[in-house]
């Protein structure tokens, strides 16, 4: 089990953070249509998965733009965003922020924890339980982690240009 930090004070969280070269565990979000997506539904692709606790704090909606502006645009990369947010939420913030690409897709974890719960990223306790950690992984054509950042600071952002030359490499 792994800890963050959310404006220095410890954030436990539950789960255990799958390692490069891992079997990327499965998940299952709902979409904007509230659709069903799993592990299972991106395969054959390269994927970059990015958790975030909620959209409508600052440091999410300006990491969901960045991806948006870096990896969305990259051909052979699916971006998924997936958060604690309600699928309608998630489509207002992304037609109010212009986001609309088939290579940045969003999902809620609003009625499955099986994302943050599998991938060890879920907060167990505190202000912010039951939503997500910030982190990202990239996960191969074969649903295998290739890279795994479990952002420290939930306050903080990733480091964007490494996750995207580590997708890069598997396209």
């Amino acid at each position: 089990m792994a800890q963050v930090t959310l404006k220095g004070n410890p954030v436990p969280l539950e789960g255990n953070l799958p390692k490069p070269g891992d079997k990327a565990p499965d998940f299952r979000v709902a979409k904007q249509d509230l659709g069903d997506l799993t592990l299972k539904d991106l395969s054959g692709k390269v994927k970059i998965l990015v958790a975030v606790p909620s959209l409508d704090t600052a440091v999410c909606a300006l990491e969901t733009k960045k991806f948006n502006e870096k990896a969305a645009k990259e051909n052979g990369i699916t971006t998924l965003i997936i958060s604690g947010d309600l699928p309608f939420a998630m489509k207002r913030f992304c037609a109010t922020e212009g986001i609309d690409s088939e290579n940045l897709i969003t999902g809620s974890q609003f009625k499955d924890f099986s994302f943050s719960k599998n991938y060890g990223t879920h907060i167990a306790a505190g202000p912010l339980a039951g939503l997500s950690a910030r982190a990202v992984f990239v996960v191969d054509k074969d649903d295998i982690v290739r890279y795994t950042e479990l952002v420290p600071e939930i306050g903080s952002e990733p480091n964007y240009d490494t996750v995207l030359a580590e997708a890069k490499k598997l396209v």
